[in-house]
């Protein structure tokens, strides 16, 4: 076991080519008058911050915990064209989603996506039928273009040999799809180092106060750093309001009179250590609507999810007694018991779906994004798909640059001028860039172990060569933060020092995965929160 004594020793200088201090950050937000001042660091924020930037703006990302914080790391980790929307005839929309997908997992970011296979169990009185199901895929990989090979039916038996616990019992034919996944915090911290790379001006943990109006208009906002209790102010030309959940909140810091625009759909997920290598995922058909999935992600089991309308304060949303049940039960249907057992779970995490208001079923309501307009100027955007998050950026943008009067002026690129699928930082063949971790060790010291070649490529892409550096530099970074994990510390410096980590859970939970793996622990907290803190 990891133990204090067992923390490498650093010193209190950042390493070179550091970010600037938070100090430094305060007072360029505050001197400078920027373009554009987006409020909320979640993927939709950030990916408008990026989008901006690039077009030659002067932005500000500001939010008031960490960088998808919330429910932009609790999802359920897809890059996926949307199965289920086939079900209801939305055929352009699985067509557009497929594009994304592809986009990303191909050009913009393959160090950071992988491919996945996905085996759609029909049962004996399950809600659809094979015929429809293998229609249904068949389709499916045609609106991509075939682009993951072609959706067919599969044995049971065949199916049983890569999922082994996988429930066969009045098990008829299996579907067979392709989509793709990812680490959903480490794609938005990448998005967020792409948005500094093009100029933008980033701060997490700042939360906003007030904001500052001129003649009625909305001009910015008043701030304080939570770490320090500091406080300062951002003067913007345009405010995008793009809090997420707490959308409306900020809208009455504009407008007290303003009335609802959305509302709320809690997704609870399970992660559980596996009890046996699995080759696929499973989405397995609940009913008519919904699907529940289990993928092997990060080496565990994750499972979910729910889908229930929330109405309580978005700060508090947690996983209930009664959302493991369900999705243990509905895990059920199709995994063998010894694999939903208590004992193996790890972590439970939710995030809240943000739904244009209105009635009706909370499962059945499109994932656009809503865009509203105060009184005061400033523009309020939430809602979409992680699948779509370059997309909804340059639409948000659009908009931008069509509002009466051009808040933004006309002095930038307009965002259909920029490249179409420019890539997030650290691009590169994961593989070639795990071999050449493993390749070019230090000469005097031992070798990078396997796994932690892998999981640097996969989660920094060619970035993983700056780790490796930190490490041969410093062989105590080099060892592994838990005697059971791929991590070296080496990860939590470079957090520290490039990632805009200031607490433990941003490293553990986000820039890391060692809390959702169940092995974040006490020490291995405390030996983050010293190095973060020297």
């Amino acid at each position: 076991m990891t133990t204090l004594q067992s923390v490498p020793a650093l010193g209190t200088h950042p390493a070179a080519g550091s970010l600037p201090s938070r100090a430094e950050t305060r007072e360029q937000l505050s001197k400078a008058t920027y373009d554009l001042l987006v409020i909320g660091g979640g993927i939709l924020g950030i990916s408008t911050a990026w989008h901006a930037a690039q077009s030659g703006l002067r932005v500000a990302l500001v939010d008031a915990g960490d960088f998808a914080g919330a429910t932009s790391s609790a999802s359920s980790k897809l890059l996926h064209g949307g199965l289920r929307y086939l079900q209801t005839g939305a055929v352009k929309l699985v067509a557009e989603n497929h594009f994304e997908r592809r986009a990303v997992s191909r050009q913009v970011a393959p160090h950071l996506a992988n491919p996945l296979t996905f085996y759609l169990p029909v049962y004996k009185g399950g809600p659809h039928g094979a015929a429809k199901l293998g229609a249904g895929v068949f389709a499916y990989s045609a609106l991509s273009a075939f682009g993951d090979g072609v959706g067919h039916l599969l044995s049971p038996a065949k199916a049983a040999q890569d999922v082994p616990e996988l429930r066969t019992d009045n098990l008829k034919a299996v579907a067979v799809y392709g989509d793709d996944q990812m680490n959903d915090a480490r794609m938005a911290l990448m998005t967020v180092r792409a948005a500094v790379d093009a100029g933008a001006t980033v701060l997490n943990h700042a939360e906003v106060t007030g904001l500052r109006f001129t003649r009625g208009r909305v001009t910015g906002a008043e701030l304080k750093d939570r770490t320090t209790g500091d406080e300062f102010g951002v003067s913007a030309r345009l405010v995008l309001n793009a809090t997420g959940p707490w959308v409306d909140h900020l809208r009455k810091m504009e407008d007290p009179n303003a009335a609802p625009s959305i509302r709320l759909s809690k997704g609870a997920h399970l992660v559980l250590k596996r009890t046996s290598p699995w080759k696929a995922a499973l989405a397995t058909p609940i009913d008519k609507y919904r699907i529940t999935f289990a993928l092997p992600w990060e080496d565990m089991l994750l499972l979910g999810t729910t889908d229930e309308e929330y109405e309580g304060d978005p700060g508090q949303v947690e996983v209930t007694e009664k959302d493991t049940a369900q999705i243990l039960d509905e895990a059920a249907f199709s995994i063998r018991d010894q694999q939903l057992s208590r004992d193996l779970i790890t972590y439970s995490f939710a995030g809240l779906r943000v739904l244009p208001g209105g009635p009706g079923d909370t499962s059945k309501a499109k994932r656009e994004t809503v865009v509203t307009e105060g009184r005061g100027g400033m523009l309020s955007v939430a809602g979409g798909k992680w699948t779509t998050f370059r997309h909804i950026g340059r639409t948000v943008m659009k908009k931008l640059e069509q509002l009466p009067g051009h808040p933004l002026g006309e002095d930038y690129e307009p965002v259909s001028t920029l490249p179409k699928r420019l890539p997030l930082p650290g691009i590169a063949n994961p593989n070639a860039v795990a071999h050449r971790l493993l390749v070019d060790g230090p000469a005097p010291g031992p070798r990078m172990a396997a796994d932690t070649a892998k999981h640097l490529a996969t989660h920094y892409g060619s970035l993983s060569f700056d780790i490796a550096r930190m490490a041969n530099e410093n062989p105590e970074l080099a060892r592994r933060i838990h005697p059971d994990a791929p991590e070296i510390w080496a990860q939590v410096a470079y957090a520290r020092d490039h990632e805009w980590a200031e607490t433990a859970d941003d490293v553990l939970r986000r820039r890391t995965t060692l809390t959702i793996r169940g092995l974040a622990t006490d020490e291995i907290r405390a030996g983050v929160e010293s190095m973060l803190f020297k």
